[in-house]
């Protein structure tokens, strides 16, 4: 155990850096970030037993519904790549250290930067004279596949495609067009951090976070890159931007990692500023100690209508795993601490990377519930 401690401080001494790619062949596909910049990707490869191996990870950051908010993301790095650190840390299921990342360490490890505002799915322009916006996404991530197929992807054994919030819906949008780049043989998988967003009312009864996905889809040219099964199956054939509903139409083998009390969802879904006018929330949403016992309930309302949402997956799904821990996080496989640490968060005793570790090869059925809020004493409560 003495080994694995020291591993883990000179990890945290050591940060594992790698350089960003720009897609050089990007403008050929009309692929752009939201300012028109090109989009970008930072590559570590993989080694020894793991040198055909390959792990995709979407990175997050929100979304914008709105000509305005998509023009102020056009000057971050939410939206350009001209922003963004062009060194990304690499840590937590992108570690490269054995002890810290055991099944995934020496796989080729590739972080795709966000920069389109529509979880990768969009295909459309906005231009009124002045203004340009490209809303590109859907051709970011194809151009991203094309420039790594003939750096390996293309001949993967196995793969898993993963994403972090934003990222991680991405995840769900994209998992079985992913399938159909790789080898037939191939072991391909997908994996969502945070990114099992929930069709909810808000606590005023409002219908926000449905809303302002359907601007986004609007806006951003989205629903011809929605599942063609599930948009045929729904009246609204835009509720298919949700996870709950295009999940049963998912072909590839697909965990769910998330928190029961998302701390996202929990602000911006549940809670929006728009429901709490006078702040009465303020308290809670900066530590759930703070809230009342009212609150408390409408946060275990929150997390039934998750587990009601997750259960016919979770009872039928054979090839499917999840890991719905109580901690209020979001994005729980990038952080070191959450990922595996000495103290990291537990679901009947198993950390988060043994739980999809043992799910990707097999080793056993990984489908983990935790109890509710506050039972587990694992968790960091990361707020914020």
């Amino acid at each position: 155990m003495l080994l694995v401690h020291d591993s883990w401080r000179v990890s945290s001494e050591e940060p594992l850096l790698v350089r960003m790619t720009l897609v050089r062949n990007a403008s050929a596909l009309g692929a752009y970030c939201l300012d028109g910049s090109l989009p970008a990707y930072h590559l570590h490869r993989g080694f020894g037993a793991g040198a055909r191996n390959w792990l995709l990870q979407f990175e997050g950051g929100g979304w914008c519904d709105n000509v305005e908010s998509c023009l102020e993301r056009a000057r971050t790095r939410r939206g350009s790549t001209r922003y963004m650190n062009k060194w990304e840390v690499f840590s937590g299921i992108l570690s490269n250290n054995a002890s810290l990342n055991p099944d995934f360490y020496n796989w080729n490890r590739v972080k795709i930067r966000y920069c389109d505002g529509a979880s990768f799915s969009g295909d459309a322009k906005f231009y009124n004279g002045t203004a340009l916006l490209y809303f590109r996404g859907q051709r970011i991530w194809k151009s991203i596949i094309l420039d790594l197929l003939p750096k390996g992807l293309g001949s993967a054994k196995k793969a898993l495609l993963s994403g972090c919030s934003a990222g991680g819906l991405a995840s769900f949008l994209h998992c079985d067009n992913f399938t159909g780049y790789l080898p037939y043989n191939a072991s391909v998988k997908c994996l969502s951090d945070a990114g099992f967003f929930l069709d909810v009312r808000d606590i005023s009864l409002n219908h926000t976070i449905r809303s302002f996905y359907n601007d986004l889809i609007s806006l951003q040219g989205v629903e011809q890159n929605l599942d063609k099964n599930c948009t045929r199956s729904l009246y609204f054939p835009k509720l298919c931007f949700f996870p709950q509903y295009m999940l049963k139409f998912t072909r590839t083998p697909f965990f769910i990692l998330n928190s029961a009390y998302d701390v996202y969802q929990f602000h911006h879904i549940l809670v929006p500023p728009s429901a709490d006018l006078h702040g009465h929330w303020n308290h809670c949403k900066l530590n759930p100690v703070a809230c009342d016992a009212a609150q408390i309930n409408i946060l275990q309302g929150f997390r039934k209508d998750m587990l009601n949402a997750l259960m016919f997956f979770f009872k039928y799904s054979r090839r499917g795993g999840m890991f719905i821990n109580s901690c209020f996080a979001h994005c729980q496989s990038e952080s070191q601490d959450t990922w595996l640490a000495v103290d990291s968060p537990r679901v009947h005793n198993k950390t988060i990377a043994e739980a999809v570790g043992n799910w990707y090869f097999g080793r056993r059925v990984t489908k983990e519930i935790d109890c509710t809020y506050p039972c587990d004493s694992t968790c960091h409560n990361l707020i914020g």
